[in-house]
């Protein structure tokens, strides 16, 4: 207890914001350095993936949990023991007297289901491959391999800007709030498409080449199901849900009881800071895959695998590179 109260106590900043986003980035750079030493010690890239789905699912409820454990925190020093609230206090008492909101239960959920589906997915053909061809030459240089893991610390922390940000809001905020919004019903709309979407996309990746492993067919590339509407449709479901999450967090953060829990401003300024808090996320995302580490890098290895065929370059030509063909 007393290593938590110390750490309670050097991120007890003034701001509520503040209180709970130092902590949760902290947390997520202090993981990823737990796995990044034996890792780059046994230049091994297996656990990458898979610790990247358990940061963030830590984080996200580290961030959940955080206003909580203060309390709790504060209390015990007074010698009072407060007992940290249920999940299903979302849907019992709206969020009043130390409970959740339904919404922070929500957004924590929707990153749980994605992490733990992308990180056994990633991790399962890891196992299978043997090894992430991304990592094939910068595992054997210890810098160049710390900073992937710099990077993936960086990644879990942008994205759960928008979730960060919903858990810091004090419970009396949501008391003040609509019980459902127009942002909450479209942010949670885009979330299951482009979940459904990612995960129908790896699917058919899956057993498109367990059957090409199979001699089942001969095809050297993917271009049946949803890779026939969209070059890359497992980006687009990526971008997609991570654009939902941003949606709902958007919606309550602009509020004037969200600001003014928060300690912003309450006008346009503290409006603009909410949004950005919460379009960083999509944005951040979109550009990785579509300028970075998705898009450029496949585009490159097919583009050299199978760059002189006709049908290769045909269906380049007639599906969309990333919003897909109704």
């Amino acid at each position: 207890m007393g290593l938590l109260q110390n750490f309670l106590g050097l991120t007890n900043f003034r701001n509520p914001l503040l209180r709970t986003l130092v902590p949760s980035v902290s947390a997520a750079f202090a993981i990823q350095t737990a796995f990044a030493v034996p890792s780059i010690l046994a230049q091994s890239d297996r656990f990458y993936d898979a610790s990247g789905a358990m940061t963030f699912l830590s984080v996200t409820l580290l961030s959940m949990y955080l206003p909580s454990l203060r309390t709790r925190s504060a209390a015990a020093l007074k010698g009072t023991d407060i007992k940290l609230p249920s999940l299903m206090s979302a849907f019992t008492g709206g969020g009043a007297s130390g409970g959740f909101n339904w919404r922070q239960v929500a957004l924590g959920a929707a990153v749980a289901f994605w992490s733990i589906r992308l990180g056994s997915y990633l991790f399962q053909r890891v196992l299978q491959t043997g090894s992430d061809s991304r990592f094939d030459k910068i595992k054997k240089s210890p810098a160049k391999f710390l900073v992937a893991w710099i990077a993936q610390a960086t990644w879990v922390s942008l994205c759960l800007m928008p979730v960060i940000a919903i858990s810091a809001i004090p419970p009396a905020a949501f008391s003040a709030l609509p019980r459902l919004k127009p942002t909450d019903v479209l942010g949670l709309a885009l979330y299951v498409g482009g979940f459904a979407f990612e995960m129908v996309a790896d699917r058919q990746k899956s057993k498109w080449m367990q059957e090409r492993r199979e001699k089942v067919h001969e095809e050297q590339f993917i271009t049946r199901g949803l890779w026939s509407k969209s070059q890359y449709p497992n980006y687009f479901g990526e971008c997609t849900l991570w654009t939902g999450i941003a949606t709902t967090a958007a919606g309550v953060l602009v509020t004037r009881p969200a600001q003014v829990g928060l300690g912003l401003s309450g006008g346009l300024p503290g409006q603009m800071l909410a949004l950005g808090l919460s379009s960083i996320s999509p944005a951040f995302v979109t550009f990785l895959l579509l300028k970075v580490s998705g898009v450029p890098l496949s585009e490159k290895k097919y583009d050299k695998r199978y760059g002189d065929r006709k049908d290769y370059q045909e269906w380049k030509k007639n599906t969309p590179k990333f919003f897909p063909r109704l």
